[in-house]
């Protein structure tokens, strides 16, 4: 396939990638052209694809690894639990899909030994203003931060905690239940992990950090609150507005990303994720 071009959609993080149809298969030439700019930008927009099926997006994610079922069924397309449904929309006063999803800074599937790799986001139906979704390069924060801090957190592991979290995060949920909680036990990560394709060094932050592995835990709970803090200044904040039929693919392992509200009560909003697992972060000293 011929013709493809990408455009920055930012300083450093971002690109939109045009003359390519996601609703037909792509070759081998193609897709490693699409593969190479995902490396390179972290975050590509892929607009106007309405003509994309489910299906069509269950094949294009296949093709960055094996897809991840979401640990909820309840909020997946029937008989598709690798597709999660993110909206508020309601039939029969059942929900479709996950309400209020991704509001905290966050990388898919964190707390899963071997974490998203690609995830891949598909618009339905999405209001007419808002509900942006904000990235953000962890391999630009982490060369920004000062050099002693740098050389402090290289190394050191985080435990992520979906357990412990989730009333923090959720209070407006149910708890998890026995079987969920099972399903999704305490991790250890690297607080800087190392890009498996590109080398390069990223800060790997999200909701799910419960506390530093060997740390005093109010020590850690702060150097890990100072690293948000600082990864989440506006300067390094990257806002994607969303149109019908765009469809954004981004990389787990080097950014993190978060939705923002919208008129929730005025407007519909219907989106598909599909996501493929990744490698088990590690930590490689330059």
């Amino acid at each position: 396939m011929s013709g493809i071009t990408a455009r920055s959609l930012s300083d450093g993080l971002g690109a939109e990638i045009n003359g390519v149809d996601l609703s037909r298969p792509l070759d081998e030439e193609t897709f490693k052209t699409i593969h190479a700019a995902w490396l390179d930008h972290g975050v590509l927009a892929f607009p106007a694809q309405k003509a994309m099926t489910v299906d069509d997006q269950i094949a294009f994610t296949r093709r960055f690894g094996a897809l991840i079922s979401h640990h909820m069924p309840q909020f997946c397309l029937p008989e598709r639990p690798e597709v999660l449904v993110v909206s508020n929309v309601k039939e029969d006063g059942r929900p479709l899909g996950q309400e209020k999803a991704g509001r905290n800074w966050h990388t898919d599937y964190q707390f899963l030994a071997e974490p998203a790799s690609a995830s891949f986001l598909h618009a339905i139906e999405v209001p007419p203003d808002q509900g942006d979704t904000l990235f953000i390069g962890m391999t630009a924060v982490h060369d920004a931060l000062p050099a002693a801090t740098r050389k402090r957190i290289a190394g050191l592991n985080v435990v992520h905690s979906r357990v412990q979290t989730w009333p923090i995060l959720y209070p407006h949920r149910p708890p998890l239940s026995a079987a969920e909680a099972a399903r999704t036990p305490d991790i250890v990560h690297p607080l800087v992990r190392t890009h498996p394709e590109t080398g390069r060094q990223c800060l790997y932050l999200g909701d799910v950090m419960w506390a530093v592995e060997g740390m005093d835990r109010k020590e850690g709970q702060a150097l890990l609150r100072d690293l948000y803090n600082f990864a989440t200044q506006e300067r390094f904040v990257y806002a994607y507005r969303w149109r019908p039929g765009d469809a954004v693919l981004w990389d787990n392992r080097c950014t993190m990303h978060c939705a923002t509200p919208f008129a929730e009560e005025t407007y519909r909003r219907l989106m598909y994720r599909t996501t493929a697992q990744g490698e088990r972060p590690f930590y490689a000293d330059p």
